[in-house]
């Protein structure tokens, strides 16, 4: 039987607080003065037009919880994560676990469930290498931000019942597709006890394929607590037709390495910060 997480309350942020605030003014406005209802639609509508410019802002905090950096104690152990997302890929998550493993490196891969479901043996390889798989949503759809608290659920359970019976671990991160979200998100990743991550840096891997840029982009962040994204899943290709992690992955490896930061998955700077 997969153990479950526990679930975690939902504490609204200030914005979401806020935004509860204008809803019930709007409310009362339009009951106590109702020839002033353009007022009204005006405050709600730029209210809105927010939500929505924070829901295209994927490192915000304004929504919720979000990871953009490892908790305080991993920073003071000098720990950094590398994150891998959209795989598993037949071609490049193995290639990418022998390069890992050459500097014993451990990652997070944030996968989808779809393509766990087709590449079921890669999946148990990342865990059996003592790398972690985490919820990166069932399908990957390019509409994720627009879902409901309904779509939402289902979305992520089945991902957590996906790539739960894969590896036998269940997932306690989730990072949004593109990390792109709406205030829907939260309420539903605190029932089912998953944390939102984003990033410290990135590259755009799946869009440059000049390696030396993407090399560059991540050196840059290279600093105690840093989370970096890269992916196995959707890579660039280099003009070579080199997948663009495989190209530049062991640069940044050797650029951590010399200054002296470890390589810890998410789960491990978590528990190890609750110590």
């Amino acid at each position: 039987m997969i153990k479950q997480n526990h679930s975690r309350p939902w504490q609204p942020t200030r914005f979401i607080w806020a935004t509860f605030a204008i809803h019930l003014w709007g409310l009362l406005m339009l009951i106590a003065y109702p020839d002033r209802w353009h007022w009204v639609v005006g405050v709600l509508i730029a209210n809105h037009l927010i939500i929505m410019l924070l829901g295209l802002w994927p490192r915000s905090h304004w929504l919720g919880e979000n990871w953009t950096t490892l908790p305080a104690a991993a920073i003071a152990r000098n720990e950094i994560a590398f994150t891998i997302d959209d795989g598993p890929d037949p071609v490049v998550t193995p290639q990418v676990l022998d390069i890992l493993d050459q500097y014993q490196a451990k990652a997070t891969f944030f996968c989808i469930g779809d393509r766990a479901l087709k590449y079921p043996d890669i999946c148990r390889e990342i865990v059996h290498r003592g790398h972690a798989i985490e919820n990166h949503s069932q399908r990957h759809w390019h509409t994720f931000s627009l879902l409901g608290l309904a779509g939402f659920k289902r979305e992520l359970e089945a991902a957590q019942n996906t790539l739960s019976t894969i590896t036998g671990q269940t997932p306690r991160f989730f990072r949004a597709p593109a990390g792109l979200r709406n205030p829907f998100l939260e309420p539903v990743l605190a029932k089912l006890g998953l944390r939102l991550v984003s990033w410290s840096v990135r590259a755009f891997d799946t869009r440059v394929g000049n390696a030396d840029k993407v090399k560059n982009k991540l050196i840059s962040g290279l600093k105690p607590g840093a989370i970096l994204l890269l992916h196995d899943g959707n890579a660039a290709r280099t003009s070579d037709n080199v997948p663009v992690l495989l190209a530049a992955l062991p640069t940044v490896l050797d650029a951590a390495v010399a200054l002296k930061l470890k390589f810890v998955t998410l789960s491990q700077a978590d528990d190890d910060s609750a110590l």
